[in-house]
């Protein structure tokens, strides 16, 4: 199996500046979206140290003899293990900078990493936030990550809310994000891909904005992923476009 992908981001109808950001190497398999939070435009700051901190890891990985600047955890694969040192490296450079610039401080950000690995036939995952990874197959979507969300930590918490008590739960507020602490709980996962899947990673200016069947039916209208990418964008900002909209579209290819 192989993989063809492509990544867009915009900043959206009702936001001034975009603090979404995204990088994807090709060479090893690695796609990451990130979304930053912060005043004084340190948001931006916070995406693009995510986004570079994992690439420069991996590109690192790849050219070198790696020394683990973390705990290797023999109870996971060498690739989640990858995955969780990348994040792990770009939550501590962004705190760092955040104890380091007054204007950086408080600063953030969510993260969605995907890894795949042909020898393997797996598609390696790690998150943190309300950055979003799903698997169109056929005209199914399956979303593949879990919220790190008020929302969800309520539900997980008390599943028997009413569906008024729900309604009064505030929206958008996540709980886990990167730069917030010098340490950070990461999600990881795993999923077996299949000829034809294609593999969604979204901010939730996406997600957000585009009920899940319609991310499914405009990615299976696309000849490409670039296609694909250009699709979605469009669609969120034809439904509002209240937040920056970054997408990542993988697909894989026996």
């Amino acid at each position: 199996m192989r993989a063809i992908v492509a990544g867009l981001t915009d900043v959206g109808r009702q936001r001034e500046h975009n603090e979404d950001a995204y990088v994807y190497r090709e060479a090893e398999g690695l796609y990451v979206v990130c979304d930053g939070m912060g005043g004084h435009r340190a948001g931006d700051v916070a995406s693009k140290l995510g986004t570079e901190a994992m690439a420069a890891f991996f590109e690192q990985a790849a050219n070198e003899e790696l020394t683990w600047p973390f705990h290797f955890d023999t109870n996971v694969t060498e690739e989640e293990n990858r995955l969780l040192t990348g994040v792990r490296l770009a939550n501590r450079q962004i705190f760092d900078r955040s104890l380091r610039s007054r204007d950086c401080h408080g600063m953030g950000t969510t993260l969605v990493a995907a890894l795949f690995s042909p020898n393997r036939g797996r598609m390696f995952l790690a998150h943190v936030g309300d950055s979003r990874c799903y698997r169109v197959r056929g005209t199914e979507i399956t979303l593949l990550t879990r919220d790190h969300s008020l929302v969800n930590d309520y539900l997980l918490a008390m599943p028997d809310l009413s569906e008024e008590q729900k309604a009064e739960l505030p929206r958008n507020v996540i709980t886990r994000a990167l730069g917030m602490q010098e340490s950070v709980v990461i999600d990881i996962g795993h999923d077996a891909p299949q000829d034809g899947d294609h593999y969604i990673l979204c901010s939730d200016g996406l997600s957000g904005m585009i009920p899940d069947p319609d991310i499914a039916r405009l990615v299976n209208a696309s000849a490409t992923p670039e296609e694909a990418c250009k699709k979605l964008i469009d669609r969120a900002n034809h439904n509002g476009g209240d937040d920056n909209i970054t997408a990542i579209v993988v697909k894989i290819v026996a």
